[in-house]
């Protein structure tokens, strides 16, 4: 009984020490490695700006303008992608190198981002870092009385896998270039970086070939991607922060390949 008494009086006197603190949960997925919220915060409105310091390349700068056309759709407000001077800045952004040309497996992606009541701070050893911090800024953007806003916070972040990837199937179940547009989306709100794209299998040969043209002139039903499509494809998941990784199957479930070109296969069709 005297037990239960002393328990009781410990949980009364931590209430109090408990109510004064802010909660520590966020709405960001996947939650960061190291997070602290603070108390208050930074309010996003048609003023809302951003500065850039430290490397800057033409990766970073469609990165910035895809992020603040999320910012724009989620707020439903007009925001202007031009740089200004850190002092007017809403977003300070500073990058210490740009990302390779050609994304690599194991690149930094780390960032850290520090939000008060009167502006916002994030920083990276790289792009990919500064497109991560950003999916997360966006993530925290909230409706609140006063119309939107970021809570004060301090985040440290890093990936906890270098291969976070996702497989779409487009051999087995074509699938038009917006709708995989929209996947790559999606891939980078949670911080993925590998699209997994499986082109070839029994079912179709999705890919246009220059130099063996029945490959997808008769192994597709005339549903593939020009050479054209995959360049764009590799382009918006490269702004994205993804890498694609295209799959060939061979030599099983090459069935596709051998109703253009049957000497190939190592026996007669049915």
């Amino acid at each position: 009984m005297r037990l239960l008494f002393f328990f009781f009086m410990l949980c009364s006197g931590l209430m109090p020490l408990a109510a004064g603190q802010p909660p520590q949960q966020i709405s960001v997925m996947p939650v960061p490695a190291s997070f602290r919220v603070g108390t208050g915060q930074l309010v996003v409105n048609q003023t809302f700006s951003i500065a850039l310091t430290g490397e800057k390349g033409t990766l970073l700068e469609r990165v910035i303008q895809n992020f603040v056309g999320d910012l724009s759709r989620k707020t439903g407000m007009r925001l202007d992608s031009k740089a200004v001077d850190l002092a007017k800045a809403t977003l300070g952004i500073r990058t210490e190198h740009v990302s390779k040309e050609v994304q690599e497996l194991g690149e930094d992606e780390s960032y850290n981002l520090e939000v008060s009541p009167a502006v916002a701070q994030l920083s990276a050893p790289t792009t990919l870092g500064i497109l991560h911090g950003l999916q997360t800024f966006l993530q925290l953007v909230e409706t609140t009385g006063d119309g939107f806003a970021v809570p004060v916070i301090t985040i440290h972040d890093k990936p906890r896998f270098a291969w976070r990837g996702l497989m779409i199937d487009v051999s087995r179940h074509f699938i038009p270039l917006g709708v995989l547009k929209r996947n790559l989306d999606g891939m980078a709100a949670v911080k993925l970086n590998v699209f997994h794209w499986h082109l070839s299998d029994n079912q179709g040969f999705r890919v246009e070939s220059k130099k063996f043209p029945k490959l997808h002139e008769l192994g597709s039903d005339g549903l593939y991607y020009t050479q054209d499509e995959v360049r764009e494809l590799i382009a918006y998941a490269r702004e994205r922060g993804i890498r694609v990784v295209p799959e060939f199957d061979m030599p099983g479930h090459s069935t596709a390949w051998f109703v253009g070109y049957p000497e190939l296969a190592s026996a007669p069709g049915p």
